[in-house]
């Protein structure tokens, strides 16, 4: 690594108050090689909490970065057999409790689609999280979230587009507590956190049920942000042990969809690819609301977390891609 080009993150940073870059870390090699903490406003799922001295003791929200850990413990507990079936059975033969919801639209709907955003339910998340007509806060809102969703109108057949929905992971927890009798929570800390050593983790939870928040509740130590990323690095193995399906995660990280604008779409991954040095770069990343990032860099064996507050910002997308580029790629040797 280029030591001065990235050490420049901070002045970068503190010179652009603008960016509300609450945590940079990045990993090279399977060793920690920077690690940068800033103060600023933060919040827990929007609840605000004020001026946070950031560090590496501090939580801070995942958002939907959730979801990408969501998928990985659904990928450990199809691999043990807990939940029955394929990638392609049916979300309905998975949940018997909402078989009056069932039509012959939807009974076509996979868990292969809920994972790559396809499941072709009627879904708006373009809008603000804080207008009522969006169909996440109406989800998060909802008595029941899962009956929630199957219950919206077929929009697409399955499969055919991707649709950005919280949707996805709500339906996913829900065929993950029938088959295994345990809340989210307590199932990634059994299956996936406890192996990777990552001991505090907090959850959001649906006001009407109690039960975590499974597409944007999720809050973690920075560091353990960069565990995810360096497991994910690893095709799933850490410290030696296989922890998550390698066939699981090279499918997570694999193109499977179009997403949203010049992105592609794994299973809860985005993917994207970066031009340094005059270089191609691909990249995989779970993303999150306010610039919450992991960045997977396969080709230079590096992962790069990035922490911000900017939940209300049109800088979002730009501010993690800023410091992924400019300071982590820009300054990896081959």
């Amino acid at each position: 690594m280029d030591a001065p080009q990235l050490c420049a993150l901070v002045p970068w940073v503190e010179g652009w108050k603008e960016s509300d870059i609450h945590a940079v870390l990045v990993a090279r090699h399977e060793k920690l090689v920077f690690e940068q903490y800033f103060s600023g406003a933060d919040e827990r799922w929007g609840t605000p909490l004020g001026d946070v001295a950031h560090a590496r003791d501090q939580l801070h929200d995942a958002r939907s970065v959730t979801k990408s850990v969501v998928a990985l413990v659904f990928g450990i507990a199809l691999d043990r057999g807990m939940v029955k079936g394929s990638l392609d059975t049916p979300v309905l033969d998975l949940l018997p409790q909402y078989a009056p919801l069932r039509t012959p639209e939807k009974s076509k709907i996979t868990v292969r689609h809920l994972l790559t955003m396809s499941a072709g339910l009627k879904w708006n998340e373009n809008i603000p999280y804080g207008d009522p007509e969006n169909s996440e806060t109406q989800m998060d809102r909802a008595s029941d979230p899962a009956r929630f969703v199957l219950s919206q109108d077929i929009a697409t057949p399955a499969g055919e587009a991707y649709n950005y929905s919280g949707g996805s992971a709500v339906l996913i927890q829900a065929i993950l507590r029938q088959a295994t009798g345990k809340p989210l929570d307590v199932l990634t800390n059994d299956l996936l956190f406890a192996s990777l050593g990552i001991e505090q983790a907090d959850w959001v939870r649906y006001p009407a049920t109690g039960e975590p928040v499974a597409a944007s509740g999720l809050r973690l130590l920075p560091r353990d942000f960069a565990k995810l990323g360096q497991l994910v690095l690893a095709h799933g193995v850490w410290q030696d042990k296989q922890i998550v399906p390698a066939q699981f995660v090279g499918q997570a990280t694999t193109s499977q969809i179009n997403g949203q604008q010049l992105y592609f779409y794994g299973y809860q991954f985005w993917l994207g690819r970066s031009f340094i040095h005059g270089r191609e770069i691909d990249w995989s990343a779970a993303v999150g609301l306010g610039g919450q990032r992991i960045f997977i860099v396969p080709a230079l064996d590096l992962v790069a977390v990035v922490n911000a507050g900017l939940y209300r910002s049109t800088l979002q997308a730009r501010v993690p891609l800023d410091v992924l580029n400019n300071l982590a790629l820009a300054a990896a040797g081959p």
